[in-house]
């Protein structure tokens, strides 16, 4: 297979996360025979100091070109002042929304060895994997907003047609997994949780064979700590599903271990850990480029097709956490602490073993 992929490494640890994560699909391609053409662009800060804009046309351009994104972060306290016009993260939003990138996958799984590696207790998070849904182009982070002096303004919107396209892709993903969709609003508060509640009654009624549930996003919060293993599919609005994925951080003992995938109806994906920049950490080889791995493995399977190579990567990743390798945020009694740099070729060197052993029958 020939695909270009366009490489958005942004701010803070950034650069150091996507080169680990590059050198992962350099020998993904090495080791299945495909092409991957590599192009750079800028976003975020680096974006702002180099040409005043967080999203410069000729990295929209390229973007709208390729197969697929890969993004480190975007962000950090030099640019980091509220009153700015212009901010890294309004490169982050408006690519989402020039992409048309509405469904945001946001998988949380436990890794068995990462066991106690959670704050919670291990009987709570055994087994945990679920994936959040989120809704990516409308609510409250698109609607209008404004100052007018000591007073300000967001305000949430959203359409039956925004709300129908995110519900279906939970409700088709959910039949690859385990038939089970939870969507989250704040329908006893909200009229636009009102009308997200009655289009997912509606939209579930078109698949008969998936189990619907409906819960409020505080209990919905409050269930993710207690019981998370209830859950297969959340699928929730832009806001809420931004808060609790951070919040299921926890269950996979790091946020540096959630990778994600951002969708449309057609045209390229963009893939990233949900983390920032970490900006604390650039530069020292410290950074936990798992999340940014995982993602690849989101780009080969949801963008290009691969599925073989996606499951490479992952299980090259457990069997880096069965050996024992950890970054510090991840570390525990009688780990091997690496850096970023070191973790990410730990990975490379399991899938060249993984490839040999599908191109040999084994």
């Amino acid at each position: 297979m020939k695909a270009r992929i366009t490489v958005l490494p942004g701010d803070g640890i950034g650069p150091e996360v996507v080169a680990a994560a590059l050198r992962v699909l350099q020998r993904v391609a090495e080791v299945y025979g495909h092409q991957f053409e590599f192009q750079e662009g800028l976003i975020g800060g680096i974006a702002i100091d180099q040409t005043g804009d967080p999203l410069p046309e000729e990295t929209l351009a390229l973007c709208r070109a390729s197969d697929a994104i890969l993004l480190g972060a975007v962000g950090g306290p030099r640019w980091d002042d509220p009153s700015a016009p212009i901010r890294p993260e309004q490169g982050l939003l408006r690519l989402r929304k020039e992409l048309n990138l509405f469904a945001n996958l946001r998988p949380v799984k436990l890794y068995r060895p990462l066991l106690d590696a959670s704050p919670l207790k291990p009987d709570i998070v055994a087994g945990v994997d679920l994936l959040v849904v989120r809704e990516l182009t409308g609510g409250i982070y698109f609607g209008p907003r404004g100052r007018e002096g000591n007073r300000a303004y967001d305000t949430a919107v959203y359409t039956v047609e925004e709300i129908e396209r995110v519900l279906h892709v939970a409700f088709r993903l959910s039949r690859q997994r385990r038939r089970k969709v939870t969507s989250v609003d704040k329908a006893n508060v909200l009229t636009t949780s009102r009308l997200w509640r009655e289009t997912a009654i509606a939209v579930g009624r078109m698949y008969p064979d998936v189990e619907l549930e409906h819960l409020l996003v505080d209990a919905c919060a409050m269930m993710l700590m207690l019981r998370p293993t209830h859950f297969d599919v959340v699928v929730t609005e832009n806001m809420f599903g931004d808060i609790l994925t951070d919040e299921a951080a926890v269950l996979a003992g790091s946020i540096g271990m959630l990778p994600s995938a951002s969708l449309g109806e057609d045209g390229p994906g963009l893939y990233e850990p949900i983390h920032g920049s970490a900006p604390a950490l650039a530069g020292r080889d410290v950074a936990n480029p798992l999340a940014t791995i995982l993602s690849v493995a989101m780009l080969l399977r949801h963008s290009l097709g691969l599925e073989t190579e996606a499951a490479a990567v992952e299980q090259a990743v457990a069997a880096v956490l069965e050996e024992g390798y950890r970054t510090q945020d991840i570390a525990q009694p009688g780990t091997r602490v690496v850096g970023t740099r070191e973790m990410g070729e730990k990975v490379v060197q399991k899938i060249a073993a993984v490839g040999k052993s599908v191109h040999e029958g084994g």
